[in-house]
């Protein structure tokens, strides 16, 4: 099953953000699909704000992942968008990441793939006008119940 809102703009973006943190509860593995400049890190800032974050965030092109502890909770940004490699992920010690215990938002993970792990949400953004239209599908059990509470969340 897949849902889907239209976002007017960046503050839209930003609570959706947000419900997307209070809905995984700081956990899970979610990829963010879009074109350059779709909202993606707009929509992790939203993430990290509902943690307690009040800094910049930046897309971790370069560096390709930024760690945030943020009120007991762990949250890894991973932007994959200069990733030459899948296997470039291997010598960053990818796997250490990903353990019950933090939430992954990855863009950009079709670079990553044959190396990242099942994701428990696909989040896709595209342009609607004005706006965004976010649709995000449940990939695994745990994903089920976040899209739900998103559902929820923003209806």
């Amino acid at each position: 099953m897949q849902y889907q809102r239209v976002l007017a703009d960046e503050t839209a973006m930003v609570a959706f953000g947000k419900d997307l943190a209070n809905a995984s509860g700081g956990r899970g593995v979610v990829f963010l699909q879009g074109d350059l400049g779709m909202g993606k890190t707009t929509l992790c800032r939203g993430v990290l704000q509902a943690f307690g974050h009040t800094g910049a965030v930046k897309s971790p092109t370069y560096t390709l992942v930024e760690p945030y502890e943020l009120a007991g909770n762990l949250v890894y940004h991973f932007d994959l968008y200069r990733l030459a490699d899948p296997e470039e992920l291997e010598y960053l010690g990818i796997r250490d990441y990903f353990d019950n215990q933090a939430l992954c938002l990855i863009e950009w993970p079709d670079k990553g793939a044959g190396i990242l792990p099942k994701p428990d949400l696909t989040l896709s953004i595209t342009v609607e006008g004005q706006g965004r239209r976010i649709k995000w599908q449940p990939k695994t059990q745990f994903g089920q119940q976040v899209a739900d509470k998103l559902l929820e969340q923003t209806t």
